[in-house]
C-alpha cells in the first residue's frame, strides 16, 4: 500500500493517465467519426472497421512508450490480473480512459452537428437476444487482449514488425466480424463515450461485463498456457507476489516493457 500511495505521487503516473486520455479520446473521434453518413449515404463496414483499427494501432505507436497504450478498460484489467501493472494505477487508467471517450465524443458531436442522429454509440440488432451479444463481446475481446498480450510478450524472440499494427488488425477483424450484431465495441469506454452524449443506455451493460470477462479470460489464458515459459504457479493475482528461481527473476526495466506494446 505505501509502495502504491509514493506511485500516485510521482510525474510518470500521471503522465501515463494523459496519455491513457489522448489516445482513448483519438479512438472514439476518428472511430465514431468514421460511422458518420457521408452526404446522406451509408458508410460501408470496412470503412468504420478500417478506421478504427488504424486509430487504435495510431494511439498505440502514439502512447504506448508512456503508457503501455492500453486505451481499453478490458486491456488494463487484463493487465491487472496478470500482476503487470499495479490496481491503483488499472483504476485510474480505467477512469482516464472514459473521460477520454466522453471528450472524444464530445469534440466530434461539437465539429459535425448530428442533428439527432447517433455519433456511433453501441447497439445490439433487434434479432439478437442480450446474452448472445455478451456472447459475442466476449469473444471478440478475447481475441483483441490475446493479441495485445502476445505482442508485449518480451520473453519471445519470434516477434517482428509492428506491434500497434498487429493489435490494430485485430480490432480491424473483430469489427468486421460483429459490427452488423453488435456493433463490435470490445472495449467499455468506447461505449461509453458516444453512450453519454447520445443518451442511449438500452443493454449498455452488455458493453462493460462483456468486454471486461473477455479481457480477464484472456489475460489468464494466456499467462497461464501460452505465454513464454509460461508455469500456472507463477500465475495468481489475489496473493503475495512469492519469491521466484533467480533464473525467471526479471530486471524492473523488463517489467516496464511487458506492458508496453511498442
Amino acid at each position: 500500500m505505501a509502495n502504491h500511495c509514493e506511485e500516485i505521487k510521482t510525474p510518470a503516473f500521471w503522465k501515463a493517465q494523459f496519455a491513457e486520455f489522448f489516445g482513448t479520446a483519438i479512438l472514439v473521434f476518428i472511430g465514431c467519426g468514421s460511422t458518420l453518413p457521408l452526404e446522406g449515404m451509408k458508410r460501408h463496414d470496412l470503412e468504420i472497421s478500417t478506421a478504427f483499427g488504424l486509430a487504435v494501432a495510431t494511439s498505440v505507436w502514439i502512447f504506448g512508450h508512456v503508457s503501455g497504450g492500453h486505451i481499453n478498460p478490458a486491456v488494463t484489467l487484463g493487465f491487472i490480473i496478470a500482476r503487470r501493472i499495479s490496481v491503483l494505477k488499472g483504476f485510474f487508467y480505467m477512469i482516464f480512459q472514459c473521460l477520454g471517450a466522453l471528450a472524444g465524443a464530445a469534440v466530434l458531436y461539437a465539429c459535425v452537428g448530428v442533428n439527432g442522429k447517433s455519433i456511433g454509440a453501441t447497439s445490439i440488432i433487434s434479432r439478437m437476444g442480450f446474452m448472445e451479444a455478451l456472447g459475442v463481446e466476449t469473444i471478440i475481446t478475447f481475441v483483441l487482449v490475446m493479441t495485445v498480450f502476445a505482442s508485449c510478450d518480451v520473453k519471445r524472440r519470434d516477434l517482428g514488425g509492428s506491434r500497434p499494427l498487429t493489435i490494430g488488425i485485430s480490432v480491424l477483424i473483430c469489427h468486421l466480424a460483429a459490427i452488423r450484431s453488435t456493433g463490435a465495441s470490445m472495449n467499455p469506454a468506447r461505449s461509453f463515450g458516444p453512450a453519454v452524449i447520445d443518451n442511449y443506455w438500452q443493454n449498455h451493460w452488455v458493453y462493460w461485463v462483456g468486454p471486461m470477462v473477455g479481457g480477464l479470460i484472456a489475460a489468464t489464458v494466456y499467462e497461464v498456457i501460452f505465454a513464454k515459459d509460461a508455469d500456472p504457479r507463477d500465475f495468481c493475482c489475489f496473493t503475495i507476489e512469492r519469491e521466484q528461481p533467480a533464473q525467471h527473476k526479471e530486471s524492473e526495466k523488463e517489467k516496464e516493457k511487458e506492458m508496453q506494446p511498442v
